[in-house]
């Protein structure tokens, strides 16, 4: 199953580096698109609301995959489909392109106490988090950087995934599936505050 999900995030990493060919065709409207996305995750990066988030910073592929992800209807999020269902790709491409250049935003946000350090780190050992978050929990491109993101958001995608109301990586819901609440709280809070 790993070797699926790295077949199809290879493609399309290579259908976004020939997208962004076309990007600059869409730069006049690019800012008042921009300027869209701000209005939920934020003017600086930092949305109001914690269960949105960061993507200023965020990998460009990884942004990309998100955008064809609620365009193609694998996740769900009204506002979002509709700003993106009409959404040519060249437009995508450049979308992510524009987010993935912003300085990824300090959230300033609590870091984890000994206790929810240790639980955290004893989930991420067993969640094999390290082989696609990295040792610092910054992604590789493919996978996302999770350092520094939200609590509320981190949160929100543990509970999503571990339930399987987000089915966009079984891999992530066999690996949550053990999991106690306490342990998603603790990696949350370890996480965002890295």
């Amino acid at each position: 199953m790993a070797f699926a999900a790295r077949t199809v995030s290879a493609a399309t990493m290579a259908i976004l580096a020939a997208l962004s060919a076309g990007a600059p065709a869409c730069a006049q409207d690019l800012a008042g698109k921009a300027a869209l996305c701000n209005g939920c995750h934020g003017e600086q990066g930092i949305s109001p609301d914690p269960t949105m988030p960061v993507i200023w910073g965020q990998h460009q592929t990884y942004l990309y995959r998100q955008i064809d992800e609620f365009k193609l209807g694998h996740r769900q999020n009204e506002p979002m489909l509709s700003l993106i269902q009409n959404m040519p790709q060249e437009e995508m491409a450049a979308l992510a392109e524009h987010f993935s250049q912003k300085p990824w935003p300090k959230l300033n946000q609590p870091r984890a106490s000994e206790t929810e350090a240790k639980r955290a780190q004893a989930a991420i050992v067993t969640g094999q988090c390290v082989a696609c978050h990295g040792i610092l929990g910054m992604g590789d491109g493919l996978n996302p950087r999770i350092a520094g993101q939200s609590r509320g958001y981190i949160l929100k995608t543990l509970q999503e995934f571990k339930s399987k109301a987000r089915g966009t990586n079984p891999w992530m819901s066999d690996i949550l599936g053990p999991l106690a609440l306490d342990d998603l709280e603790a990696l949350a809070t370890f996480t965002a505050g890295r």
